[in-house]
């Protein structure tokens, strides 16, 4: 006995730590780090104990395991899954069916009797959770490898589940993970953390990462929160509402609502948990409050800020008495180990059709043969680089995954456990389809495609794809300001890493278009609609919403705040909606709302929309997302552009209504510019230097304006070749805006695609000294290597001519 009481079993979180890694693995001394440390910063952690690595080795060795688990794994041979899932079964049999060393049990027991004395119960209720002495290491995450068990109670059941735990160190997954990752079987051993359950299966629970998982963009905290306990979150079970949080502002810059069909709660019965499904008003709103978000992601940052590296973290909201935890907190292990000076882009140059999409994992593209497995018994059928499509994947699934050329799911959000796996080994993955198993069938050939933005589509054959990857660390930075084009938000973050000098053209089409799709007016006129489909579809989109213009809004404003956020504090450009009639009839319940034009394009469009009647408070609605993105969100870098502006006097009008709505020129920094896109701007570019406070030029409406064109209409042969932006015409007025605004100390601008397109046309704009020039993002690099060399031929010609 005398040896036994210096043997090192048990741990409270107060005795752990970050340099306990060896003792209880990374979860349980990242817990003990965290409990000890950070709870006097406010961030809440439920206390509890851990088994170490010394009473793992020590049961081993007691029951005479080691040498019978090296026989059982000495023919193991991971790329054959009945062989391993065979191995893995015996092994984890003949744990279970060994007894844990009495004194070991005594020291659980007495464990858990001081925890259950400090909750002032019997017997309380705990999470069961393994933790690897290799697991959670800043490359390697170890994610879901062992078993967790929830509502624990008393010490049989306690014990039974410490001694599933151990067994799970040998589940096929994580026999299949440290043999494909090179860790040895024996130098791994196994702590079981044992911790005061939240009861979250009366409020909520979810995951936080302190960077975009996609993109690696380090500036937001990312949150996916459902109702219940936490394990359907990383099974897939559910698709979570998630939240993106501006770590320089600590504003809420995007919020979706996802389906939350069902929580896991408390069960009475043999199994201590179980689903029930959630009701539909609960569904159609956020688990968790504004309020909670921003604590949550506070908490995330002093995390973050005390490990020193991005982390992933899980949390939970206790129903009982509304505080938020921390259950676990771990190092994320993919974005924050990429190498930054190389980008890497996927580009699918031709598509097809489109059978399935949801959110996209990565930003690679795969192609393949689809193998449509519902049962992990039978993993067995699938074969390399076959496409994976199942209703959602578990630990148990991971053999298969590591060899699928992509991975689709019926459910499942970003921070499931399909996405981490698929992420970590670099496989194009889309989850929270709803529909794959039903619409994807066996055999047949399909392209998964990531790489456009969060939302990944599954085309119709195998198509070409290509892969390209530049080295930007090296690259030159022009006197010249290189901005980009962005309308999507789903691909800001991801752009961001281009080097850029901003945005300097944010389209609100796109965003109006795809993230609101509805008319503003449909939205104002809601409750006079006649039109019974459009309404159903407005009533469908808006749930949650009584009133239905704050729906436009609010989904207005988190579409700016990303492509904001993105670049800041550099400045983002944001155009007003320059939609004309016809494309604006296309929204939900336009119809209603728009008249029919002979010619759109030079129609009812920007700025004369703004100040009429009949368009006015649609204009205003805007103009209130403008405002909750700068002063709410804090994203003062955001400034505005006008479109296709006729007059002076318009102009006028235009900034008026601005000005009654908060958006008032150079108050807190904000500038309003002009699209120079007609003619009269230019002509009258000093008067119209006197109410803005910079130009931008539109070259495709300039070109069509100045030439007779109508860009609509497509492309004429007895006009081909001179429909461009090269034309002398529109040279010469370019050159003449440029001098007027240098003169009027304005800054100049231009967003069109001909320097990217014409590399001479870009060298004819640096000779003209344009300040910022404003392209697609594809088009950046080679536009920096373009102005690069023709500042450089400015700057000899200007020496030169100190000589001659």
């Amino acid at each position: 006995m005398k040896k036994n009481k210096k043997r090192n079993f048990i741990k409270f979180f107060n005795q752990l730590n970050n340099n306990n890694v060896a003792l209880v693995g990374g979860k349980n001394a990242s817990l003990g780090e965290m409990y000890q440390k950070l709870t006097k910063e406010g961030v809440l952690v439920p206390n509890g104990f851990a088994t170490t690595s010394e009473a793992f080795n020590y049961f081993l060795e007691e029951a005479g395991l080691k040498d019978k688990i090296k026989k059982i794994l000495s023919d193991l041979n991971i790329k054959d899954v009945k062989n391993l899932m065979s191995k893995g079964k015996k092994v984890r049999d003949l744990i279970l069916k060994a007894d844990l060393p009495k004194d070991f049990e005594e020291e659980i027991i007495k464990a858990y009797s001081k925890l259950s004395k400090e909750n002032k119960v019997k017997n309380v209720d705990v999470a069961v959770r393994s933790s690897a002495t290799a697991e959670d290491l800043p490359d390697a995450s170890f994610a879901g490898q062992q078993e967790t068990f929830l509502n624990i109670k008393g010490e049989k059941e306690l014990l039974l589940a410490v001694k599933k735990c151990i067994a799970s160190l040998y589940t096929n997954r994580a026999i299949s993970y440290r043999t494909h990752r090179g860790f040895d079987h024996f130098a791994v051993s196994l702590s079981v953390g044992i911790q005061k359950m939240v009861r979250a299966d009366l409020g909520s629970s979810g995951v936080m990462f302190t960077i975009d998982t996609e993109s690696g963009f380090d500036k937001v905290v990312m949150i996916n929160s459902i109702y219940g306990l936490g394990e359907n979150i990383v099974q897939g079970r559910v698709n979570p509402d998630d939240f993106y949080v501006f770590k320089p502002t600590m504003s809420i810059i995007s919020k979706n609502i996802g389906l939350k069909s069902e929580k896991m709660i408390y069960n009475k019965g043999k199994k201590s948990v179980k689903n029930i499904p959630v009701t539909h008003k609960d569904k159609i709103k956020a688990s968790i409050s504004d309020e909670q978000v921003k604590t949550l992601a506070k908490w995330g940052v002093i995390i973050e800020k005390h490990y020193k590296r991005p982390m992933d973290i899980e949390w939970a909201l206790d129903g009982r008495n509304n505080k938020l935890y921390i259950t676990q907190a771990r190092p994320e292990t993919v974005q924050s180990q990429a190498d930054t000076n190389y980008l890497e882009r996927y580009h699918l140059p031709k598509k097809s059709k489109v059978l399935v999409s949801g959110q996209s994992v990565g930003s690679r593209i795969g192609k393949g043969e689809v193998n449509r497995i519902m049962s992990v018994k039978d993993i067995h059928d699938f074969k390399a680089g076959q496409v994976l499509v199942t209703d959602m994947t578990d630990p148990d699934w991971e053999p298969i995954m590591k060899i699928a050329s992509a991975i689709v799911t019926d459910k499942g959000g970003r921070t499931c456990h399909a996405a981490i796996v698929s992420r970590e080994l670099g496989i194009p993955c889309i989850v929270g389809t709803n529909n794959a198993t039903r619409i994807l069938k066996g055999k047949q050939k399909v392209t998964v495609s990531c790489a456009q933005g969060e939302e990944g589509y599954v085309y119709k054959g195998e198509l070409d794809f290509k892969v390209k990857k530049d080295n930007i660390k090296k690259l030159p930075k022009p006197k010249t300001k290189i901005m980009m084009n962005v309308g999507d938000p789903d691909i800001a973050f991801a752009n961001a890493k281009l080097p850029n000098d901003g945005i300097g053209l944010a389209r609100l089409e796109f965003i109006i278009n795809n993230y609101i799709k509805i008319h503003p007016l449909a939205l104002i006129n809601y409750k006079r609609l006649k039109n019974k489909v459009a309404k159903n579809k407005i009533t469908k989109l808006t749930a949650g919403y009584s009133d239905k213009s704050q729906y436009f809004v609010d989904r207005l404003a988190y579409g700016i705040a990303m492509i904001a956020s993105s670049v800041y504090p550099k400045e983002a450009i944001v155009r007003l909606s320059d939609f004309k009639t016809n494309e604006y009839a296309n929204l939900i319940g336009g119809t209603a709302f728009e008249p029919e034009e002979a010619n759109p394009m030079i129609g009812w469009r920007g700025a004369s929309r703004y100040y009429s009647q009949e368009f006015i408070k649609a204009f205003r609605l805007e103009c209130k997302a403008l405002k909750k993105v700068r002063d709410e969100m804090g994203l003062k870098n955001v400034k505005i552009m006008v479109p296709f502006c006729r007059t002076v006097e318009e102009g006028k009008m235009v900034l008026k209504i601005m000005n009654e709505e908060g958006l008032k020129r150079k108050k807190n920094g904000l500038e309003i510019y002009v699209m120079a896109e007609l003619p009269v701007n230019i002509i009258l570019a000093e008067e119209f230097a006197q109410i803005f406070d910079g130009f931008s030029i539109g070259s495709n409406d300039l070109t069509q304006l100045t030439l007779g064109i109508d860009r609509d209409t497509g492309p004429n042969l007895s006009i081909v070749g001179k429909s461009n932006e090269k034309n002398q015409a529109v040279k010469e007025l370019i050159s003449q805006l440029i001098k007027k605004a240098k003169k009027k100390k304005k800054k100049v601008g231009i967003c069109g695609q001909a320097p990217s397109d014409f590399p001479d046309f870009a060298e004819f704009l640096v000779k003209n000294n344009i300040d910022s020039i404003s392209l697609i993002p594809d088009s950046v690099l080679k536009t920096i290597l373009t102005v690069d060399k023709q500042e450089k031929k400015n700057k000899s010609k200007s020496f030169l001519s100190l000589f001659f």
